[in-house]
Parts: C-alpha cells; structure tokens; sequence
C-alpha cells in the first residue's frame, strides 16, 4: 500500500514566540518541559512558535500521511523527537539558507535516507513555501521530480495555508499535489477561506 511522506517547513525558532520560550521568567507548561531533560515534543514546540500554520500542517500531515519536520541544524526528524531548550537554541542561531552548510548538510544527509526507503507508489510532499530556494534547492536535489506540493498553496500566506490544511483535515478531503519542478512558484492572493459556520 502506497504512502504519502510530508515535509513540514519549520517555524521561526528565532521569532517572538519563541524568546516566550526562552525567557527564565517562563513558568508555563511547555517551558518548563524543555527544561527538563526529558524535553518536549518537537511537534508541539514548533506547534507553539509558529502557531496556526505549523499546527495545520501537523495535523494535516498526521491525518493523510508520515510527517517530517525540516529542522534549521538537524535534517528531517519525527515530529514526536524530544527537543530541549539547549537543542531550540542551536536551531535559533542556524540560518535556513540554501548555501549554508550547517542547514544544508544535514537535509541532505536524511532527505537521502527518506528517499532510499521510500517505494515506488509513495509521495514525497513538502508542506511549507516555494516561493523561495531555501527548501526547494536540497530537497530537489534528492527527490527530483517526485517532490510535489499542494497547488492552492501558491499566493496564499501562512496564516491561509494553516486554515486551509485544518479545514481539509475537518471535512477528511486530501488537497491535489503537482510538482515542484516546473510549478508557478509566485501567483495572484487567491479569495479568502469563507468563515466556517
């Protein structure tokens, strides 16, 4: 039986959310869990950074496939990883660029693995921007022309993506892929989602 793998783009780990995250004034529960060295999900880290669109995706993925989140400084992992304060900092100060080694290794490195264990039915889809290079470059590297993306994505903002992706998770409907290569990787601001009775 065939499977689909996600590519969750990560959130911010330098943004405002998470200095909530690393303040030593922070007392509430996730804070204090990254403190422990038990950590917490990374799932749920990112979930809490970056809001809206990162917890579409997860859910999104989790319902329709294998989610995989892209890390700034440690390649592709689970979303149930556990990840300290110490790990979220050194992926604060890891700049997601195509051309910085320290990003990039890495995404090869265990993009290459998820390509070498995946069938011939499977998907490969990323679930963030392509827009711009710095997913897009390593990932199509390795997965070439099976790397695909849902087309409503394009000329969306985040903040759509996020509410389109719990919306088809609240109604069990699967968006369309198409790939990456040769896609329109810039449109028009699709209509707004109508507001969900």
């Amino acid at each position: 039986m065939s499977r689909r793998v996600f590519l969750l783009s990560p959130a911010n780990c330098g943004g405002e959310r998470a200095q909530l995250l690393f303040s030593p004034r922070a007392s509430f529960d996730l804070a204090l869990r990254l403190r422990t060295p038990g950590g917490a999900p990374l799932g749920e880290v990112m979930s809490f950074v970056s809001g809206l669109y990162f917890r579409g995706k997860l859910t999104y993925a989790t319902r329709f496939g294998v989610p995989l989140v892209i890390t700034p400084h440690a390649g592709l992992r689970l979303p149930d990883e556990p990840v300290t304060l110490a790990r979220l900092r050194a992926a604060a100060r890891v700049d997601i660029h195509p051309d910085n080694p320290r990003y990039r290794r890495p995404l090869l490195v265990s993009a290459r693995a998820v390509a070498s264990a995946l069938q011939p039915d499977d998907g490969i889809t990323l679930l963030g921007s392509i827009a711009s290079d710095k997913y897009v470059t390593a990932l199509l590297e390795v997965f070439g022309e099976r790397l695909t993306f849902p087309k409503v994505f394009v000329g969306r903002g985040d903040m759509s993506r996020g509410g389109l992706l719990l919306r088809s998770v609240r109604y069990d409907v699967e968006l369309d892929y198409v790939p990456v290569v040769g896609a329109v990787r810039h449109g028009p601001r699709p209509p707004r989602l109508e507001r969900v009775r």
